[in-house]
């Protein structure tokens, strides 16, 4: 955990409550700015998707389409874990933290919210597992879909620097990175490519952050690897429910 020292201006109540006053007029400002974004990004184009990608689930194969199950709308959260990979990220567990309680909403409101990662079942489940997640976790292992949704990269991409990930050239050499990606299924059956988040956009869904951006230090990430300095996967904390895990950093 890391800590600084932070210093502000003590005032009287009434100095107090006009400085938040005025400052509450930006957040109501940012808050409608938020809500014309929203809009502008439900009004982007769709792009068709062609392939039929098939993912392996604890019940069997399932398709793209039947990931909806029966909604129209779909969210896909991109978890880093390639085949073979002991690592197990601290920032996509930190986000996922977070999917199970929204899921019980999102339900009842036409989106479905499922994990895929290329990882095979049999590597996805133990893990899932001690992290005590109930929500839907398929594998994308033989399928095109983590790299033509460009959040794996093969090492040829890599070296040729042809890899593009948040519609920008990859920057490192990383094969997996993170992402959200928003498909729609039409009554027809037809499903489109909505929109997509990278890098930092997946932000906003880590509601731990904002409860943090309420406080005096906030995320108070001052160290190298921000996030990484400090978050863990929930059970690594000192005075944790379980065994602190040795994968690999």
């Amino acid at each position: 955990m890391t800590s600084r020292t932070i210093v502000s201006t003590i005032v009287s109540k009434s100095e107090w409550t006009e400085a938040h006053r005025a400052h509450l007029a930006r957040e109501k400002a940012f808050m409608r700015q938020r809500d014309a974004l929203a809009e502008a990004r439900r009004a982007l184009p769709w792009v068709r998707v062609e392939k039929d990608y098939l993912f392996q689930s604890p019940t069997g194969p399932v398709s793209l389409g039947g990931l909806f199950h029966g909604r129209s709308q779909l969210i896909v959260y991109h978890f880093m874990m390639a085949p073979g990979d002991p690592h197990r990220c601290p920032g996509c567990s930190f986000l996922c933290d977070h999917i199970d309680g929204a899921n019980q909403h999102l339900r009842q409101h036409d989106v479905t919210l499922v994990v895929v990662s290329r990882a095979p079942l049999a590597e996805i489940a133990p893990f899932k597992a001690r992290m005590g997640w109930t929500f839907d976790w398929v594998s994308s292992e033989g399928s095109a879909f983590n790299f033509d949704y460009q959040v794996s990269f093969s090492d040829a991409q890599i070296a040729s620097g042809d890899a593009i990930y948040n519609f920008a050239p990859l920057r490192g050499r990383s094969p997996e990175l993170p992402g959200l990606t928003v498909f729609y299924k039409d009554d027809a059956g037809d499903i489109f490519c909505t929109f997509q988040v990278r890098s930092r956009g997946g932000d906003p869904l880590i509601g731990a952050y904002h409860y943090l951006d309420l406080t005096p230090k906030g995320r108070n990430e001052t160290g190298r690897g921000n996030l990484s300095d400090w978050v863990r996967l929930h059970d690594e904390y000192e005075g944790g429910n379980g065994p602190a895990c040795h994968c690999g950093s």
